[in-house]
């Protein structure tokens, strides 16, 4: 089975930054697109970027300028670098892979993380 593990959240002051992590593990045939998705408490989960495997890269507008996703190949993994955060960044940070498993090649699948919090005090 495919498992996407998040790490890299935590606490930060306004103005500073993290570094998320996602590394994607199990039985993949190949990754189409991984991405970060973030739900603040009370608000709907929202795409914060996400990266192709051509290396196309898509930013929601509060991500521009001040966050940057890239992504490792060779290690199944996405990072999301936050420099410059706000305490409205504050929410639960989800790594999303949609691939296609060893198993089942037509079609990608989503997958996701459990989420990891990050916190931006002010």
């Amino acid at each position: 089975q495919v498992q996407l593990v998040e790490s890299g959240g935590g606490l930060a002051q306004a103005g500073g930054s993290l570094r998320l992590s996602c590394a994607a593990s199990g039985r993949i045939f190949s990754i189409n697109v991984m991405g970060w998705y973030r739900q603040a408490p009370g608000k709907q989960r929202e795409l914060v970027a996400s990266i192709m495997d051509s290396g196309i890269t898509n930013y929601a507008n509060f991500a521009k300028g001040r966050f940057n996703i890239s992504r490792d190949n060779d290690k199944n993994a996405v990072y999301l670098q936050m420099n410059s955060l706000k305490p409205e960044d504050t929410a639960v940070y989800y790594c999303n892979a949609q691939l296609k498993t060893e198993w089942f090649h037509r079609d990608d699948m989503d997958y996701w993380g459990k989420g990891t919090l990050v916190t931006v005090s002010s």
